[in-house]
């Protein structure tokens, strides 16, 4: 297998080839870019939308709207993207996912492909994973963006319907994945089209991604009518939980199963600040709330409420 990667290379790194030359594209003009005054570099952003509206497609603009990027950053920020943070936006703008460790400069990466998507006119998400981020990455990397001409913004707890709806409308909006999801289903639940708050999708950049679609999937986003009975439900799956026996790992290696943790009716994750119920939890709740089966459609309350429960227990933030 060795010499068969070795020879023909894994897929990972054939996709990394074929973006090689669109980045030295975007490096090609990188004198040409830095040479333009800071209203001429302002000018790209309608010139290319000018382009897209044309019938010219975001690929094909790709390497000019790296390379403004590039440069406003350059300018306004003091940081200027490096060869290979300008193939992990490619990347990103392809749909991939790009690994990064922490430090380097995975929010500079993403302004690429957010500036790039946004000069479509249907807006950009970026999606963290709580709202210190959202909001200074707004803050910090809305810098660029406002430089280019686009608008920038921020879906955090407390807006009222217009400050989301506003948010929404602008080129490119921060926000956390509770926050989206939850706008999301109250969308749903409108009985008038001119009451969402969303856009329809178009693009989004998922930062932590292994956070966000796998450890907080865990958690479902449930909004309900229940009203009081929901405030008794909260208390039964209070005292539920009391009554369990937990474990907690400190660091999960990818290919150990849960199960494999401990005997405990919940397992906690202290490094990712997660609460998962175990079999032997599974039951007890069955048996506690006398129901059939807890991962029935019809129990997912019952299930959500155990979850936070398990979570306020077991998690230290």
């Amino acid at each position: 297998m060795g010499l068969i990667k070795s020879l023909f290379g894994d897929y990972s790194s054939k996709q990394v080839k074929k973006m090689n030359p669109i980045k030295d594209k975007v490096l090609a003009l990188e004198e040409e870019y830095r040479a333009m005054s800071d209203d001429e570099l302002k000018a790209v952003t309608p010139a290319l939308k000018e382009r897209l509206a044309n019938g010219e497609t975001l690929d094909d603009i790709l390497p000019e709207a790296f390379a403004a990027c590039v440069e406003a950053s350059d300018r306004v920020l003091g940081m200027r993207h490096y060869p290979v943070q300008i193939l992990g936006g490619i990347i990103l703008h392809n749909g991939g996912i790009s690994e990064m460790k922490t430090g380097e400069g995975k929010t500079l990466v993403a302004t690429l492909p957010a500036y790039l998507n946004a000069l479509a006119g249907n807006g950009v998400h970026i999606v963290t994973v709580n709202d210190y981020l959202a909001r200074r990455d707004s803050e910090w990397m809305g810098k660029v963006y406002r430089f280019l001409g686009l608008s920038v913004g921020l879906i955090v707890n407390g807006l009222d319907t217009e400050e989301r709806r506003k948010a929404y409308n602008a080129d490119i909006t921060y926000g956390t994945n509770n926050e989206f999801g939850f706008d999301y289903l109250r969308d749903n639940m409108v009985s008038y089209k001119k009451d969402k708050v969303q856009r329809k999708p178009f693009y989004a950049i998922v930062d932590e991604v292994d956070s966000i679609l796998i450890d907080e999937a865990r958690t479902p986003l449930i909004i309900s009518g229940m009203g009081t009975e929901s405030t008794e439900l909260y208390k039964l799956a209070n005292n539920f939980v009391k009554g369990l026996s937990m474990t907690k790992i400190k660091e999960q290696d990818s290919k150990q199963e849960y199960e494999d943790a401990g005997d405990g009716d919940y397992i906690v994750d202290e490094k990712a600040k997660t609460a998962t119920l175990a079999q032997s939890g599974v039951a007890k709740a069955e048996k506690y709330f006398n129901i059939e089966n807890l991962m029935d459609a019809e129990n997912s309350t019952i299930l959500h409420h155990i979850n936070q429960a398990i979570k306020a227990h077991g998690v230290t933030l």
